[in-house]
Parts: C-alpha cells; sequence; structure tokens
C-alpha cells in the first residue's frame, strides 16, 4: 500500500520545538464519497477540496465501528470498541425491535468508562488546553467531556442526534439558544472559533470539533439547499427526471446516486464550518502551527428499508454495514511545516494520496507521537501510529508499507440496526477481507484489491484462504474477550 508523494517531506520537528495545536474534526455519518476530493460531482466541497490539495488524502482510513460511539470510543482511546465495551451506538436498537431477530439483544455499555484514559487527558497532562464543541454521544451527566479530560465542552451531551433539529430552539440542555432560527452548525463553528481566538497563546491546545451534521434528520440547509434543488432538477433521462437508482441488500435497499438537495446542503454546510475554522487559524497567525485532521465515524447513510439520503458508491451498502461504504470513510491530514522534512522549501501545491490502511483507533498514537508526548505505557493500545507516513520519511514508508499489508483490522458488530444490518463481525487483512454474518448463517470472502465494489464473493473458491481470515477473526474476538450474540430461546424454552 503505497502513499503517493508529490514532494519531498520528512523528520519530526526538532527537540524544544513548540508544540503543535491540535485541530481534530469528526462529521457524523459523512460517507466516503460525499466530498469533491473523493469523487462527488452533485456534492460541492471547494474548502475541503482546498485543504486535500495541501494535505496527505488517504483512501482507505477506517472507522473501527460501522456506527459512531464505538468510533468515537476508538477514537478517543486508542482502543477497540470491544475492548472498551462500545459495540453499538448509545443506547442501542430498542430490544423490543429485535423481537423477530435470532439473536438476544447484546448488551453493552451506555457510557465511556471513566477508567480509560483519554486523549484529551494525556494532552491535558502535557499542558494542552483542551476543547470539545458538537457533538459527544458517550455517556450523560458523569461521562461528559469535562469528566474525560476536556477543560469546556459546548454542545456535547448523551445523545447523538440534534434533540431539537438544526435550528433553534436547540434543546441542548450543553447549548444556549441565542436567537430563533439559528443553524445548528454555524452556531458550533462560531463557538470554536471564539476559543481559538481567546484562547492562551502561551499553551498550545486541542479543539475536538464534532459536528452533529450530517446526521439524521436531515434538514435542508436554507442558505444552500436552493442550488441544490435546481441540480437535482438537472439530473433528467428521456426528458423527465430519473428515479434515484437504488440496489437491493439483503433486507433494505442501497441509493445509489447523490441527488439529495437536502443532504448535499448539509454537506456544503459543514464545508462552509472548516472553511471558517481554517479562516480563524490563518487569521490568528497559527494555521502553520497546527495539525488539522478532519475524517468521519462511519460510512455514510446508504442503506435502509427504503434507501439513506445519500450514496457510498462506488463502495457496497453504508452505515451500519461491515461492507466497505459502513466502515471507510474520508480522511485528510494537514501537518504544519515543522513538522515536516525540510520545512524551508515553499509549500506544496499537490496534495499526497496514501493507499495505506488506517483505522479509527491509530489517531490517538499518531497525535501522540507527532506532538513529542511520550505513549502511555500503562495502556494497551490498539492503535498504530501513522505518524511517519505523514511526516513521509521515505525510509520510514517502505517498513510501514510491509507492516502494513501484514496488519489485520477487525470490526465486532453483534447487534441488529435500522439499516437492516444483522449480526456479524469482519475482517481484512491485506487484499483480503472476510464477513461473517451471524444471523444469515454465511460467510462471504472479497479480494478488495481486484473487487473493491464486494461483488464477488469468493467463499467457495478460495476455502483455505477464507478458512485462515475465519479462525484469525476468531481468535482475535477471544483474545479480546468480545460479547457474542446468543440465539434467542425456542418458544417456551427458558
Amino acid at each position: 500500500m503505497l502513499c503517493v508523494l508529490s514532494g519531498e517531506v520528512g523528520a519530526a520537528a526538532a527537540e524544544g520545538t513548540k508544540r503543535p495545536n491540535i485541530v481534530f474534526i469528526v462529521i457524523d455519518d459523512l460517507g466516503w464519497s460525499d466530498l469533491g476530493c473523493y469523487g462527488s460531482t452533485f456534492h460541492e466541497t471547494p474548502h475541503l477540496d482546498a485543504l486535500a490539495d495541501r494535505s496527505v488524502r488517504f483512501t482507505h482510513a477506517y472507522a473501527a465501528g460501522a456506527v459512531c460511539s464505538p468510533t468515537r470510543a476508538s477514537i478517543l482511546t486508542g482502543r477497540h470498541p470491544v475492548r472498551v465495551d462500545i459495540t453499538d451506538w448509545i443506547p442501542g436498537q430498542d430490544a423490543m425491535r429485535e423481537a423477530a431477530g435470532r439473536f438476544l439483544h447484546v448488551v453493552d455499555q451506555d457510557h465511556l468508562a471513566l477508567e480509560e484514559r483519554t486523549l484529551a487527558e494525556v494532552l491535558r497532562d502535557a499542558h494542552y488546553q483542551t476543547y470539545a464543541v458538537g457533538k459527544w454521544h458517550l455517556g450523560g451527566e458523569g461521562f461528559l467531556p469535562t469528566d474525560q479530560g476536556f477543560d469546556i465542552n459546548i454542545g456535547g451531551f448523551h445523545g447523538g442526534s440534534p434533540p431539537g433539529g438544526y435550528y433553534a430552539p436547540f434543546g441542548n440542555p450543553y447549548l444556549k439558544d441565542r436567537e430563533e432560527g439559528e443553524y445548528l452548525t454555524e452556531r458550533l463553528t462560531t463557538e470554536a472559533i471564539s476559543l481559538i481566538r481567546h484562547r492562551d497563546p502561551q499553551r498550545p491546545f486541542f479543539l475536538y470539533f464534532s459536528d452533529y451534521n450530517v446526521h439524521t434528520p436531515i434538514e435542508p440547509y436554507r442558505k444552500r439547499v436552493d442550488h441544490y434543488r435546481e441540480k437535482a432538477r438537472g439530473i433528467v433521462g428521456e426528458d423527465r427526471e430519473e428515479p434515484t437508482p437504488r440496489r437491493p441488500e439483503h433486507g433494505g435497499k442501497t441509493r445509489l446516486r447523490q441527488d439529495d438537495p437536502a443532504y448535499a446542503s448539509m454537506v456544503a454546510a459543514v464545508d462552509d464550518s472548516v472553511g471558517a475554522i481554517i479562516a480563524a487559524l490563518e487569521e490568528g497567525g497559527i494555521a502553520e502551527e497546527t495539525i488539522l485532521v478532519f475524517t468521519s465515524d462511519n460510512g455514510g447513510l446508504s442503506t435502509l428499508a427504503q434507501i439513506g439520503p445519500t450514496s457510498n458508491e462506488p463502495l457496497r451498502a453504508g452505515k451500519g454495514w461491515l461492507y466497505e461504504g459502513g466502515i471507510r470513510v474520508p480522511l485528510i491530514v494537514h501537518l504544519p511545516p515543522s513538522l515536516r522534512a525540510s520545512p524551508d522549501q515553499p509549500p506544496q501545491r499537490r496534495g499526497e494520496i496514501c493507499a495505506r490502511p488506517v483505522m479509527s483507533t491509530d489517531f490517538f498514537p499518531t497525535l501522540l507521537n507527532l506532538a513529542g508526548i511520550p505513549l502511555p505505557d500503562d495502556i494497551a493500545l490498539d492503535g498504530i501510529s501513522f505518524a511517519e507516513v505523514l511526516q513521509g520519511s521515505q525510509g520510514a514508508d517502505r517498513s510501514a508499507e510491509k507492516a502494513a499489508d501484514e496488519r489485520a483490522f477487525y470490526w465486532h458488530y453483534p447487534h441488529y440496526h435500522g439499516s437492516m444490518w444483522t449480526p456479524g463481525a469482519a475482517i481484512r487483512r491485506g487484499d483480503w477481507k472476510l464477513i461473517e454474518f451471524y444471523h444469515l448463517e454465511k460467510v462471504e470472502l472479497y479480494h478488495l484489491g481486484k473487487d473493491p465494489q464486494e461483488q464477488h464473493n469468493l467463499w467457495e473458491s478460495h476455502s483455505e484462504k477464507g478458512r485462515e481470515l475465519r479462525e484469525a477473526l476468531r481468535a482475535w474476538q477471544v483474545a479480546l474477550g468480545a460479547t457474542m450474540p446468543v440465539p434467542r430461546p425456542a418458544s417456551g424454552e427458558r
């Protein structure tokens, strides 16, 4: 898995260099194909496209979970969702809705345990100012951002979607209403910029900006939606608008085209927000002192009983599924010159594209490495630093490439989900990927290098490779103590 580098980049900052600020932006449910720089022709994301042009853009970045809370826990702890026992969104699908399922409801934690040491706690111990703005979804009172290493929490609580929708009044206990009809993403962006401007300039800061967009409810961003309504009218065939194409996906249907004006306007709001934050960093003269990470917590919502609002094509399915569309996410990382080789060279004019697989568990060690902070030696981390990829060390890149080819990635989702997903698990090693569907009693094997759309199941023709991966997945589940789904007792049984 190679990283295509546009210029020579390399060594980390010299010892004694001021530690970088960190702005970590995670968008809710943003799909791999939702940005222009990832191939979207319907959505328009000029600010993010420009950021990608001067950053490292990953093509095989993975969320550790197919839904939000597990991935968010993995980002903040560097540990797999199985290890922290958050394997579903909090609080998960009502068990009563699963009455027809083959398996009983799998109970996991409804909060991130205080015993877990978060990235914010480690950075705060290193004298960072720590800010959480936006969605939390890792617990309520007693388990809020301010209980997990953040100095300030604006808008984060136990819920996963905006309780009052995207226009004020917000109904959010940690975000005071100001004016009727204020747009949530604009408000959170304003709050984040205020924190940046009023920080202590003598200390670095960590801003965890977690937008509620583009999670349901799908509500148009009024400033942008008319443009996309007109654009959608242009998708015609035989002098009439074509119905949105869809494809059956087990018990659900997957949207195959991006043409939803309301959703597109929400993506535009995200792009505007990122542009405003970058502008604030530049105006404050700290853009080149700041690491900026942009990613999503899972794939876009494309698959439901009656299709979702976006499409992850060419990837299969979407949020809630362990196909690529549900777990592969956009990832753009920008480093300040001090963390690159030859910082005296002119700024890069083209971005870097990296095909090395990485996972959300990797952010914890990567960011600490880049900040020059030792990794805690009392934590069993599942993440692996990819700092050397970002810094562009060619020698390190070759060794990392070999290690990446041998590394296995695991997903464990033993729950039922509204996307029509049923309990299962998956493993990727090299180009091979196996998905086990417990409810459906079937196994699927794909070669992602030859079949990135996961259309050709090779379980029968490559049974030896399939058994090898299946055994590795089971061994990993046993090693981490993964909770497996338990069959529902037959009628009359206790």
